[in-house]
């Protein structure tokens, strides 16, 4: 447990963090979105095969034909290498300032609750720098092989998914390398996102926010525009939450230097449950004016014979004696009866 001098220390420390952090935390959310712009315009009219155009060679009684039908795809990464590799490089510079910008948020969490899942800062490391550089130099890769299938004489199948990475000892190491740290750097950014929301340091809509953006890393999304859309806006919150620019002000944890927890969903509700009970419970019994007027009545009589018995068996002076019937009344009903 850190006395309350090191609790000083550190919170003095992240807040200087913080504000240093800041500026690289929104300029990764604006490189993030950058580098999907140009990826995206630069393989918006990339040349697909279908079908039939696959099946063309073979209809004409080409077992291997010379000129394989993805030749033109190869062609045009070829002519767009510039525009792809610089929007991999803004890319690559802003997974490097995500994760510097984990292993922050990490460790001050990692401060506040010591039982913090421990391999998460190495995955963050790991897979964070692994995937930065492994999709930069796939695409570099990418660019020279698909200029020597350009420049070259064999057209061919097999030279196409060797131009493309599909195949060979490159191809298969840089897939296999870029997919198991897209697996590392998403397994460590869901378990930062899940350690900060409970040690109250990231508000809970930014956490869920993070989780999903870690999801988005993972090959199967595949990408573009639209994927980079959610990092991009969790990079931008969290650099005005460590420039304590956020709407709805600073999580307290930060500032406590100890985990402050937001409360559960549930517990909110069973608390303003609770609260309203005790209001209109209280409006009732009190006015009486929504059914309450018999409850009333008879507590204030309970209340009067009470004083009565305190007071040696005498009413109280301000007692209002109750009503005396009138004798004959009953009887001239009957009567008439």
């Amino acid at each position: 447990m850190p006395t309350a001098a090191e609790i000083k220390q550190r919170v003095a420390y992240e807040s200087d963090r913080r504000a240093r952090l800041s500026v690289p935390a929104a300029a990764g959310g604006v490189l993030f979105l950058l580098s999907g712009v140009i990826l995206n315009s630069a393989l918006k009219e990339l040349p697909t095969v279908g079908i039939v155009q696959g099946l063309e060679p073979a209809l004409r009684g080409e077992v291997t034909p010379v000129i394989s039908p993805r030749a033109p795809e190869v062609r045009f990464i070829d002519h767009h290498a510039f525009g792809l590799v610089a929007g991999t490089v803004l890319s690559t510079v802003a997974v490097l300032a995500l994760t510097m910008v984990l292993l922050f948020i990490r460790d001050s969490t990692r401060f506040r609750r010591p039982e913090t899942w421990p391999p998460g800062r190495a995955l963050v490391l790991i897979g964070g720098i692994g995937y930065a550089f492994l999709s930069l130099i796939h695409e570099v890769a990418l660019a020279i092989e698909a200029h020597k299938f350009t420049t070259g004489n064999d057209f061919s199948g097999k030279a196409v998914e060797h131009a493309l990475l599909t195949t060979g000892a490159l191809g298969t190491t840089l897939t296999a390398l870029g997919l198991l740290a897209a697996l590392a750097l998403t397994v460590g950014m869901i378990a930062v996102m899940v350690g900060s929301l409970r040690a109250g340091l990231l508000p809970r809509w930014l956490s869920m926010l993070g989780i999903l953006a870690a999801l988005l890393f993972l090959p199967l999304f595949g990408s573009g525009l639209v994927p980079t859309l959610i990092p991009t806006f969790w990079l931008a919150a969290t650099g005005f939450l460590f420039w304590e620019r956020l709407p709805g002000g600073d999580p307290p944890a930060w500032a406590a230097g100890e985990a402050r927890p937001w409360p559960k969903q549930s517990g909110r509700a069973k608390g303003d449950g609770t609260q309203g009970q005790g209001t209109n419970g209280g409006g009732t019994s009190g006015g009486g004016t929504k059914g309450g007027g018999t409850k009333g009545g008879a507590s204030a009589g309970f209340a009067q014979r009470l004083m009565g018995a305190r007071n040696g068996g005498e009413p109280p002076a301000d007692a209002t004696p109750p009503p005396t019937p009138v004798a004959g009344s009953s009887r001239r009903k009957r009567r008439k009866r």
